[in-house]
C-alpha cells in the first residue's frame, strides 16, 4: 500500500482516502457510493462533498492503482489524498474567481452594446455591434465556460449526466446561434444573455468553493492550537527541541509556565494551573499536580511542570476532537439546496423542450433558420435565471436585515436549514453566560483591604487574579506596596506588608475549612485575620430568560449542555427553566447531537468553545457569539454579536420569513415558464421578446425578495 494513502488495519482491511475532481452534485456522491461497492475487495465507500473526499474501505490486497482505476471508470479523477489538499482547494478558487472576473467583465460589456441594438440600431450599425459583441463575448465564454464544459464533457465521456450538461449545452447553443445570425447580418444575437448566464453560474460556484474552503479552515484552525515541537527530557538527563511529529508515548515533556502542552500526558513533577478551556469551554482554569491527566494544546499558566506523555500526534484528544468534526463535515455533506433540487428536474426538462421544438418545426415545415430560432426562444424565456435567483436573492437580502440586527450569516444555505430547526442545544458559558469570570460575593469594601488585595492579584496571570484585579479597579481600589511578593504555582500568591503575611489563592491553602463545594472560589487573608473566602461566577446573558422563552414559543425545544460542574448547571438551567447537562466533553455533546438526529430531530446547536466544534459541525446548523474561539466560529454557519441571546431567536423567525419568500419566489418562476413556454414553443414569441419576458421574472423575484428588508424582527 502506498504511505501517502490514510488507512486503519483491522482484520485483513485497510481504509483510504482519495481526493476527488468533479464532484458537483448529489448524483455525483451516489454514482461514487453506490459505483465503488460494485467492485471485488471493496466493502463501502463514504464522500465527504465539503472536501472532496473518497474514503473506501478494501481490502489490503487491493492497490492504490486498482482503486484509482476504478473511480476513472466511474468518470471522476483521483488521487490519494496526503494530507495536503489546501493547494488544490486553493487552485479551484483562484481559478472560478478569475472566470468569474472574465465572465462579469464581459457581460457588462456586451449589455452595454447591446443598449445601442435595443434603442434601433439598424443595417451596417447593428451588424457592427454584434461583431464587436462576438469579438468580447465567444472568448470570455470559452475561458469562463471551462469548468462546466470540462465537468460536462468528463461525465457524458463516461456515460453519466450531470447539471453541467444542461448548462454547457444551452451557453454553447446561444453563442453559436448567436454567431450564425451575426454572419448573416440578423436582427437578434444573444451573447448577452450566454456571458450573463456563465457569470451568474460562476459566481454560485465561487461562493460554494469558498464555503468549503473555511469548512476545512474549522480543522487547520484546531489543529494550530497543539504547538509545533516541545522541550523533551532525554534519558541522559539532557533536554532538546523535538517537533510534535517526533514526539512518542514515555517520552518527559518540560513545560514552561505560558507554554502549551504538546501531547497529552500525566504531571511528573511540579505544581501549576491549566487553561483547560480548548476541551471544556470553561474559563476557569484547573489546578494540577502529580498524577494528574493534562491534554494537549492547553496552556499551562503558572509553573513549570514535566510531563509523562502518554498520548502524541494523532492519538491526542484535540486530533480526536478534528477527527469528530471531519465526520460532522461528512454528515453535513449530503445537504441538498432547493435551488439545486429543482434544477436536476428543472433544466433538463427544459432543455428537452427546446430540443423538440426544433424537431417539431422541422417537421412541421420550416426551414433550418426558422427552427433554430424558436429553439433559441425556448431555451431564453426558459433560462433558469428567475429560478437560480429565487434562493440567493431572498438570502441575500435577509442577510442584510440580518446583519442589521446583530447576526452574520456565513453560509446562504443556513437559512433553509435554520428555517427547519425544532430543538436547540445550548453551551453554557460564552453562550448563555457572558463567559467573564466575576466575583459574585465575598469581596472586601475597606480601602485598605481592597489596595492589598489588588497589590496580589496584579502579581499573578491566574484568570481569578485577572478578574479580582479588574472588579477592584472599577471600583477605584488603590495598589498598596507589598513586599516578598512569591507566586506559589497552583496554590496562589503571598506577600508581606510590614510584619504580616498576606496570601491570596487556592481556599485550603490560605486556611479556609470549607471551599464554596462545587463552586468556582478563592480566599484572601491579612496576617492572622479572618479568612476572607470570594465567590466567582458567570453571569447569564442580560435577556437569556427572554430569548429562551422566545424559543420555546417558536416552537423549539432549548436545552443546556456544558463541561462545568453539576451545581453550577442546574443553577443556570434552573434559572432558565430548562433541562440541562454537566460535566459535557466534546465527544458527549457530539453524542448528543448524533442521537438527536437519530431521533429525526433537527438540531441548532449554539456554542462559543472549541470543544463544541465537533457537535456544532454535525449539528443541522449552528450559530457561535462573535466572542467565542476561531474554530467555533468557523464551525458555525451563523455568527451574533454583542451581549444579548436575543437573535439566535430573531435570527430563526427570520430564516422561516425568508423560506417562505423563496417558496413564493419559486411559485414566480415557475408559474412565468407555464404561461411563457407554450407561447414560445408555438413560435409567438420571439428571441428578443424572450430576453425581455425573462428578465421581467427576475425583477418580479428580485422585488418580492426586497420585502425581507424587515425580517429580522
Amino acid at each position: 500500500m502506498n504511505a501517502a494513502a490514510q488507512f486503519d488495519r483491522g482484520e485483513g482491511l485497510e481504509t483510504s482516502t482519495f481526493t476527488v475532481d468533479g464532484l458537483r452534485c448529489a448524483a455525483c456522491i451516489a454514482k461514487l457510493e453506490s459505483g465503488l461497492p460494485q467492485i471485488s475487495g471493496v466493502v463501502s465507500a463514504r464522500v465527504n462533498f465539503t472536501s472532496k473526499r473518497v474514503r473506501i474501505d478494501h481490502a489490503a490486497t487491493l492497490a492504490d492503482e486498482d482503486l484509482l482505476s476504478a473511480i476513472d471508470r466511474l468518470g471522476f479523477k483521483a488521487q490519494l489524498f496526503v494530507g495536503e489538499s489546501d493547494a488544490a482547494a486553493k487552485r479551484e478558487s483562484r481559478m472560478l474567481m478569475t472566470a468569474l472576473a472574465v465572465a462579469g467583465f464581459a457581460a457588462m460589456n456586451v449589455m452595454l452594446l447591446s443598449v445601442s441594438i435595443w434603442s434601433g440600431a439598424e443595417g451596417a450599425t447593428r451588424t457592427l455591434f454584434h461583431w464587436l459583441s462576438a469579438a468580447i463575448a465567444l472568448p470570455a465564454i470559452a475561458y469562463a465556460g471551462r469548468p462546466f464544459f470540462r465537468s460536462a464533457w468528463s461525465a457524458l465521456r463516461h456515460g453519466r449526466t450531470n447539471m453541467d450538461v444542461p448548462i454547457s449545452i444551452g451557453v454553447v447553443l446561444t453563442a453559436a446561434m448567436s454567431l450564425y445570425e451575426t454572419m448573416i447580418g440578423g436582427a437578434h444575437a444573444y451573447f448577452d444573455g450566454a456571458v450573463m448566464l456563465l457569470f451568474f453560474l460562476l459566481a454560485g460556484r465561487f461562493l460554494d468553493s469558498a464555503m468549503r474552503a473555511r469548512a476545512a479552515d474549522g480543522v487547520a484552525a484546531l489543529m494550530r492550537r497543539v504547538p509545533s515541537d516541545a522541550l523533551v527530557r532525554l534519558p541522559d538527563g539532557t533536554t532538546q527541541r523535538r517537533l510534535a511529529a517526533e514526539l512518542a508515548p514515555g517520552m518527559r515533556l518540560l513545560v514552561a509556565a505560558g507554554e502549551r502542552i504538546g501531547a497529552d500526558g500525566v504531571v511528573e513533577q511540579g505544581r501549576s494551573s491549566v487553561d483547560c478551556s480548548l476541551v471544556t469551554g470553561e474559563s476557569i482554569a484547573v489546578a494540577v499536580g502529580c498524577g494528574d491527566t493534562v491534554l494537549a494544546g492547553t496552556i499551562n499558566l503558572s509553573g513549570p511542570l514535566t510531563i509523562r506523555v502518554t498520548a502524541a500526534g494523532d492519538a491526542t484528544m484535540v486530533a480526536d476532537i478534528a477527527r469528530l468534526m471531519e465526520s460532522a463535515t461528512q454528515g453535513k455533506s449530503r445537504y441538498v439546496r432547493i435551488a439545486d433540487r429543482a434544477s436536476r428536474l428543472y433544466a433538463p426538462a427544459v432543455h428537452s423542450l427546446a430540443a423538440l421544438s426544433l424537431v417539431g418545426w422541422l417537421i412541421a415545415g420550416a426551414g433550418l433558420h426558422q427552427a433554430l430560432t424558436v429553439a433559441v426562444a425556448v431555451l431564453i424565456i426558459t433560462c433558469p435565471c428567475a429560478l437560480g435567483l429565487a434562493v440567493p436573492i431572498a438570502q441575500v437580502v435577509a442577510a442584510g436585515a440580518l446583519m442589521r440586527a446583530g447576526v452574520l450569516i456565513k453560509d446562504g444555505s443556513a437559512l433553509e436549514r435554520l428555517a427547519g430547526a425544532n430543538e436547540v442545544l445550548l453551551d453554557k458559558t460564552g453562550t448563555v453566560t457572558l463567559g467573564r469570570v466575576e466575583p459574585l460575593s465575598g469581596m472586601p469594601d475597606r480601602p485598605t483591604e481592597c489596595g492589598i488585595l489588588l497589590s496580589l492579584a496584579r502579581a499573578s496571570r491566574h484568570p481569578l487574579s485577572v478578574a479580582i484585579a479588574a472588579w477592584l479597579e472599577q471600583k477605584g481600589a488603590v495598589e498598596i506596596a507589598l513586599s516578598d511578593t512569591i507566586e506559589h504555582p497552583g496554590l496562589g500568591v503571598a506577600a508581606r506588608i510590614g510584619e504580616q503575611v498576606v496570601r491570596l489563592g487556592r481556599p485550603d491553602w490560605v486556611g479556609v475549612a470549607g471551599t464554596g463545594g462545587d463552586q468556582v472560589s478563592a480566599a484572601f487573608r491579612v496576617g492572622a485575620g479572618p479568612v476572607r473566602l470570594m465567590i466567582f461566577g458567570d453571569a447569564l446573558r442580560p435577556d437569556a430568560a427572554a430569548a429562551i422563552e422566545r424559543l420555546r414559543g417558536q416552537g423549539l425545544v432549548p436545552r443546556l449542555l456544558s463541561g462545568d460542574a453539576v451545581a453550577v448547571v442546574d443553577t443556570i438551567s434552573g434559572t432558565l427553566g430548562i433541562a440541562g447537562r454537566a460535566r459535557m466533553a466534546p465527544a458527549d455533546k457530539y453524542r448528543i447531537v448524533e442521537e438527536s438526529a437519530a431521533l429525526g430531530r433537527k438540531v441548532l446547536m449554539v456554542g462559543d468553545g472549541l470543544n463544541d466544534g465537533p457537535a456544532m459541525k454535525r449539528a443541522y446548523v449552528a450559530m457561535a457569539p462573535a466572542s467565542g474561539t476561531d474554530v467555533s466560529q468557523l464551525a458555525a454557519d451563523l455568527v451574533f454579536f454583542g451581549d444579548r441571546l436575543m437573535p439566535v431567536p430573531i435570527a430563526i423567525a427570520a430564516a422561516r420569513r425568508t423560506m417562505r419568500v423563496v417558496r413564493q419566489n419559486f411559485g414566480l418562476a415557475i408559474g412565468y415558464n407555464l404561461l411563457a413556454v407554450p407561447l414560445a414553443i408555438a413560435g409567438q414569441v420571439t428571441p428578443l421578446i424572450a430576453a425581455l419576458a425573462m428578465s421581467g421574472s427576475s425583477l418580479l423575484v428580485v422585488a418580492n425578495a426586497l420585502r425581507l428588508r424587515r425580517a429580522a424582527r
